[in-house]
């Protein structure tokens, strides 16, 4: 008996497949996507263990020997520019007893060393040290782990994965888009970071749908014409797409939004227009800081790039948007945003920071204030997901994708 009971036991579909199957097709996720910590737990082995992260653009560690700590659900990621200029990714471990090895946020060190026993890696990762070891142990054989690591116009992605995801859709992608507009000479003008009382879900099913701009973001709307539906907006976008051909430039767009099924990344990006005389995203629709890569006027038009599930990029003539979302925990989670401008921008004398930083900060807070009131009502025992809009395609696109993502091991 004891046999047949474990066969029948084997056989039974997994709680969270069974509400993976049981998802209603063009409807938002049920109740247990949002607060549930299994599947939290599978959230991070297949999506973000699976995927290629951005993590910063690498002007964060623009010198030799420069590193930065970033954290991302329980993980610790190190991130190094080694003596020969190459970045590094390892996870905060000691390969000893565990003990994290770096105990401050950024700086400047050639090696770190463990504080529990001294161990000592250098900021490859390599161990360089270990104290009274045997004859017999091989430094060569304790080095951090390190992680996959790509750079790709000034951006840093990593990813968790032995075997990583293709990355060649999101280089070529990321060239035809982020490229045109000079983010590989860009740097960071400024950072936030936003907690928020919230699966991270909600975060980014929010973040891809604008069917809310017109309710929830009163300024953002005032300039962003998708916040309209899009047969509305066509001839903007024509017009907009004139214009940028006109200055001699071809920004790429391109749909490869997909699931890991093929071994590949995915990635979508897209161009959109600005309201008639509205140059970049700001309070009023004006410049907020110097031209950037082959732009020589604006064009009044933005690029949106979505990358990975996790990664979120605006691009403007003048400035560019990254948007990070960062697991903590089932029902928590951080959105870091990270503004971009030419650099060999000064502060005060190219640009005013507060009103660079205005209409992200304004929409952001009211984001924040949103998701937080969606992930309160979701916990309700009596809530039903009900049906996605047209305009919010983004999201319906998204979470299919998700869906599938974590329905495989």
């Amino acid at each position: 008996m004891g046999h047949i009971a474990e066969a029948v036991i084997t056989e039974t579909p997994d709680r969270i497949d069974r509400l993976v199957s049981e998802h209603r097709p063009g409807y938002g996720l049920a109740r247990p996507f949002y607060h549930d910590p299994e599947i939290y737990q599978r959230d991070m082995e297949r999506v973000f263990r699976r995927h290629w992260h951005c993590i910063a653009h690498e002007s964060v560690i623009a010198n030799v020997n420069d590193f930065e700590v970033f954290r991302i659900d329980t993980e610790q990621v190190i991130v190094t520019r080694a003596a020969d200029g190459t970045v590094h990714a390892m996870l905060n471990v000691c390969r000893h007893r565990g003990a994290e090895v770096c105990t401050k946020p950024k700086g400047n060190a050639r090696a770190f060393v463990c504080p529990y026993h001294a161990w000592t890696y250098g900021n490859d990762g390599n161990l360089k040290a270990a104290r009274l070891m045997p004859k017999d142990f091989r430094r060569e054989d304790h080095g951090l782990k390190k992680l996959h690591v790509r750079v790709v116009e000034g951006l840093i992605f990593i990813s968790f994965a032995e075997d990583p995801l293709d990355f060649l859709e999101v280089e070529n992608l990321l060239h035809a888009t982020c490229g045109q507009y000079g983010w590989a000479s860009a740097k960071v003008a400024h950072r936030e970071s936003y907690p928020v009382d919230a699966n991270w879900k909600l975060a980014v099913e929010n973040y891809v749908e604008c069917y809310h701009c017109g309710p929830a973001h009163p300024e953002y709307s005032q300039t962003h014409a998708l916040e309209q539906p899009l047969h509305m907006i066509e001839a903007l976008n024509e017009a907009m797409e004139a214009r940028t051909c006109a200055l001699g430039i071809e920004v790429g767009s391109g749909n490869h939004w997909q699931t890991s099924r093929e071994g590949r990344e995915a990635i979508h990006a897209f161009r959109y227009a600005l309201y008639d005389g509205v140059e970049s995203g700001s309070e009023d629709g004006k410049a907020v800081a110097p031209l950037m890569g082959r732009f020589s006027a604006f064009d009044g038009g933005v690029t949106s790039i979505h990358l990975g599930g996790t990664t979120f990029l605006v691009c403007y003539p003048d400035h560019g948007m990254i948007y990070r979302f960062i697991p903590k925990t089932a029902e928590s989670c951080e959105m870091e945003l990270i503004w971009l401008v030419d650099g060999k921008a000064e502060e005060g004398r190219d640009y005013d920071l507060s009103k660079l930083t205005w209409l992200w900060k304004v929409t952001t807070e009211e984001d924040k204030t949103i998701i937080e009131h969606t992930a309160r009502g979701v916990r309700s025992h009596y809530f039903v997901p009900g049906p996605i809009a047209p305009m919010e395609q983004n999201e319906l696109r998204y979470i299919d994708w998700y869906l599938d993502e974590i329905g495989r091991a």
